[in-house]
């Protein structure tokens, strides 16, 4: 594991002695989780699964190669916490443009309601071999079941019952609910929820790991990185030298100032979908009872020439966590040019990773001088290893930050009202003063 943690860039905002407040409240917290004394106990199974799910991982292996022989698209259907943890680690992990893929196509449904996008999923799937991983605790989430019947009907009209059996893989609960109910009747592979892990701490489940696996990376290696630093984070490791104890004490410190925004900011493509794994398990954890800090992302430098102007001069009330990557896997440099009309003969010969490399110091320090105070997480490679290393690293500080703010890290009670709605308006039965409540609503 190559990972680093530095809070230098908080601390003109955060004297030593109030730092070592929220350290001692951190640690405090992490106290609470291993001791399962606070809100939300009955969910803290992922604190465990570095170590618990090496088992797990080595199954999952064997099962992918024989599952996705012959392949060329598996479609895997999840919403939330089912579905971002894996597509956050296989787009990092994955060539941009496809060319040397390890394994099959892995595309994605379920995870929203847009016509147009399921039904050219369902014509892109026409002339390929492929099949379904179906991720659902009850089976009647309605987006993902939505998405099911679409996909699970197609399967069995290209192949046959019998043969589409064959080509589903189900990931559910264990003894109960819908998806659970099919997957025994028609005998599907099937992977057990665990009922003490919520959706968006997931990723090292068979959630996570069945479809990372599929696609063709090591599992194993991503739960080694995340046992490595579950060791790191230990209740035994000098509270100033404990990356999540680290991490949740300076965002909480920097809250106290007033700095209600996070910015998750990173250097590379590949790590758009950890942003927005990220930003479901803190926002998820940490907003509620008008509390929080509101996770926003950004991508650099795209996105230093669209947000770059409202980071540097707007409100105050923002600060960044900026990944960055030491080592790239491929090498590029800049080449000279006769004319140089573009003036970039300065650089000419220089790798497009130094330059990044660059890039990325000089807008720290610029942010950080025009007010935003900045915490630097360094990975070493994006690799499996350092990408479950970073995993359970944000989920255990999110775990400890919640606590600090005094909420329920492990709940989501608010998600509940758009779907009280939406089935009102749908007409399902049940909701029918509620259909009539809302209708008056529009209509007025």
């Amino acid at each position: 594991m190559n990972f680093e943690i530095d809070i230098k860039a908080v601390k003109p905002w955060v004297s030593d002695t109030e730092m070592k407040s929220f350290y001692s409240t951190a640690r405090a917290s992490l106290e609470k989780l291993h001791k399962g004394q606070g809100e939300g106990n009955d969910f803290l199974g992922w604190l465990s699964l570095p170590v618990e799910a090496k088992g797990m991982a080595s199954q999952v292996s064997e099962m992918a190669s024989s599952f996705s022989k012959g392949k060329d698209c598996i479609v895997v259907i999840g919403i939330g916490g089912s579905y971002l943890g894996a597509k956050a680690v296989i787009e990092a992990l994955s060539p941009a443009f496809g060319k040397d893929r390890l394994g099959p196509e892995i595309c994605f449904a379920g995870h929203h309601l847009s016509e147009d996008y399921h039904y050219e999923l369902l014509e892109y799937l026409e002339d390929k071999d492929w099949g379904i991983v179906v991720i659902s605790k009850s089976g009647t989430t309605t987006e993902p079941a939505i998405a099911f019947r679409l996909l699970n009907t197609a399967l069995e009209g290209k192949y046959g019952q019998d043969d589409a059996v064959k080509r589903v893989i189900a990931i559910t609960d264990s003894s109960k609910g819908a998806l659970r109910t099919l997957a025994d009747r028609l005998g599907y592979v099937s992977y057990v929820i665990p009922d003490n892990v919520g959706g968006r701490y997931s990723v090292l489940t068979p959630v996570g790991l069945v479809p990372i696996a599929l696609a063709g990376f090591d599992v194993k290696e991503l739960v080694e990185g995340a046992a490595e630093m579950m060791a790191a984070c230990s209740m035994d490791t000098d509270i100033e030298k404990n990356p999540a104890i680290t991490y949740a004490s300076a965002r909480n410190a920097l809250l106290s100032k007033g700095k209600s925004i996070e910015i998750l900011a990173n250097f590379n493509p590949r790590l758009h979908y950890v942003s927005e794994w990220w930003k479901q398990l803190y926002g998820e954890s940490e907003g509620k009872d008008q509390k929080g800090i509101f996770p926003a992302s950004v991508d650099l430098t795209t996105d230093l020439h669209s947000m770059g102007q409202y980071i540097q001069d707007g409100p105050r009330t923002l600060f960044e966590t900026f990944i960055t990557v030491e080592k790239n896997i491929r090498e590029l440099r800049v080449p000279s040019d006769r004319d140089n009309l573009d003036q970039l003969n300065y650089i000419a010969g220089k790798r497009i990773e130094e330059i990044n490399s660059q890039a990325a110091l000089g807008t720290m320090l610029a942010h950080v001088d025009g007010g935003v105070p900045a915490i630097r997480i360094k990975l070493g490679r994006l690799r499996e290893n350092e990408l479950g290393a970073l995993f359970y690293f944000f989920e255990l500080a999110c775990g400890i930050s919640g606590y600090m703010l005094g909420v329920n890290p492990f709940d989501q009670p608010g998600v509940e009202a758009y779907k009280r709605n939406m089935f009102a308006l749908l007409g399902k039965k049940g909701f029918e003063a509620q259909t009539a409540e809302l209708k008056k609503r529009l209509d007025s």
